[in-house]
């Protein structure tokens, strides 16, 4: 076994230890020893059978052959195409692959753990790691790659788990995650109030405004109100904030409600009714409108989901 690096080619031979956090959700341990850099299991399945967790590690996670096979990162739930591939930065953002409606019954995975400390590792400041670090950051909510990505990095993936020299992989891995930072389409999975993660952005304005909104988003926020607390018309600032954050200011807002509500769903037993007023939705209708059109299904049927991924032990 290479120092620094852990291969595991057959997910069987993989010893995976879980632990049960509050609420059910299960804390992964991987078998990264100390000085192991990371850890790559390529495997081929004909179901899901592993719930809903989370980990300290970073995880690049590739699926081949899954179309239908449900997704959930946080607080988004999908139903993947025939090729998947996800960044997790967060050790707090729940996710799993489950079955869903997948008829395949060879189901090609790759799944890449690691460990960068990105915010003080001071090479993430030079020029060359820029874009990493920025991908980095956003995977901090999970990062679905499109097609296009998946496609350049496929080769590498493929022979990544053969590299039998740990500062070979190393580089490998290194190679493929700058490849990927490339893509700016790359899309955010879960909300950043549900996935706990604070969001960065080059505008001072736009940072005032969102700061507020996160302290705020219980009480009624008005454009006029958050307009003047960055001295621009609500007009001026309309345009400028869909510019920066590409949502209106009542799109962010009720997109931060939503992914409040969806935690106290996971992580409370609080009635959904009482979930909707304390996250800012004045009525129960309007809440339940808004969850399903944001998430794909009401907030009832959001936490059975959740509930039927979690295992009790």
């Amino acid at each position: 076994m290479q120092r620094n690096l852990r291969y595991i080619s057959d997910w069987a031979n993989t010893f995976l230890t879980l632990h049960m956090e509050k609420k059910d959700i299960l804390q992964e341990i991987t078998p990264l020893e100390s000085h192991d850099f990371m850890f790559v299991a390529d495997r081929h399945k004909a179901y899901y059978d592993f719930p809903l967790h989370r980990h300290e590690l970073f995880e690049l996670n590739f699926v081949e052959h899954g179309a239908g096979c449900e997704r959930i990162v946080g607080d988004n739930v999908e139903l993947i195409a025939d090729y998947d591939l996800v960044l997790i930065t967060s050790p707090n953002l729940e996710h799993m692959w489950g079955q869903g409606e997948c008829k395949s019954e060879d189901i090609h995975e790759v799944t890449i753990q690691f460990f960068i400390d990105f915010h003080k590792d001071k090479i993430f400041d030079t020029n060359p790691m820029q874009s990493v670090k920025k991908m980095f950051c956003r995977a901090e909510r999970g990062l679905s790659f499109p097609l296009s990505a998946i496609m350049t990095v496929y080769p590498r993936l493929m022979k990544l788990s053969q590299i039998k020299e740990g500062f070979y992989a190393m580089m490998e891995l290194f190679q493929i995650l700058y490849e990927l930072s490339k893509f700016d389409d790359a899309r955010e999975l879960s909300s950043s109030s549900f996935a706990r993660v604070q969001t960065n952005t080059e505008s001072r304005r736009v940072a005032k405004v969102k700061d507020y909104i996160t302290a705020h988003y219980i009480e009624e926020i008005r454009l006029e109100q958050v307009s003047g607390m960055v001295s621009m018309s609500p007009t001026a600032f309309s345009r400028f904030f869909k510019l920066r954050t590409g949502k209106t200011l009542a799109e962010y807002i009720v997109d931060i409600r939503l992914g409040h509500a969806a935690r106290m769903l996971v992580d409370t037993n609080e009635p959904v009714s009482q979930i909707g007023f304390s996250c800012g939705f004045n009525t129960l209708t309007n809440f339940n409108r808004l969850f399903k059109k944001r998430k794909g299904c009401s907030p009832t049927e959001f936490r059975e989901k959740y509930a039927k991924t979690k295992v009790i032990v």
